[in-house]
């Protein structure tokens, strides 16, 4: 079983958020988040929420422009790309859900790109506390998911991403959790993440 140091361990929840309710709902990961979360909090894990967070103007939204939505449609007359966000800094939907919101000594970590690494200042939180393992839940799993792991793995993190807490099309959760993450970090269940954070007690001298 592996083990975490939860006092060398942090929780990034990433876009857990109101306006991704239906696609985390339909992905039942909600309860698993929540009794993670909970695990955390009991051991003195720090939580660090990155959630998006874009100027209603749009002046913060990245510039390359991909083929296709979010959805894998492509951009054109009948469906232009997107300048301005559809959910604006401050917005109802760009709250953590409910059931797992924040609380006082949380991190709040607002990012402008999938990466909750970049522009934003997690790593410095993280370094701070004398972090060096990263429990990440959340999604997408092909966009904010992947991306923060390969930042964090190249930062020299050692990250745990645990799949029955995370979203996203299942094609993709499916291939990254199978044929991506276990080549760069480890994929845990819930269960055994949970067991992993319980303090080992002492042996008693024989």
């Amino acid at each position: 079983m592996i083990h975490y140091d939860y006092r060398a361990t942090g929780l990034v929840v990433f876009d857990m958020l109101e306006a991704y309710r239906e696609p985390i709902e339909a992905a039942g990961s909600i309860d698993p988040a929540k009794r993670l979360i909970e695990a955390c909090r009991g051991v003195g894990v720090p939580i660090f929420y990155a959630r998006a967070d874009h100027r209603a103007d749009g002046a913060d939204f990245a510039r390359t422009i991909a083929d296709t939505d979010s959805q894998f449609r492509p951009w054109g007359p009948d469906n232009p790309y997107r300048t301005v966000p559809p959910h604006a800094s401050g917005s109802p939907g760009l709250s953590v859900l409910a059931e797992i919101a924040p609380q006082p000594g949380d991190y709040d970590v607002p990012k402008h790109r999938w990466s909750a690494f970049h522009g934003t200042h997690l790593e410095l939180s993280l370094r701070s506390r004398y972090i060096d393992t990263i429990l990440l839940i959340g999604g997408s799993v092909h966009v904010g998911i992947a991306s923060t792991a390969y930042d964090a793995r190249d930062k020299d993190f050692q990250v745990t991403v645990v799949p029955e807490c995370c979203h996203g099309f299942e094609e993709q959760r499916t291939f990254f959790m199978e044929k991506v993450f276990p080549r760069m970090c480890n994929v845990r269940l819930v269960d055994d993440v949970i067991n992993g954070l319980a303090p080992v007690a002492p042996v008693a001298a024989g």
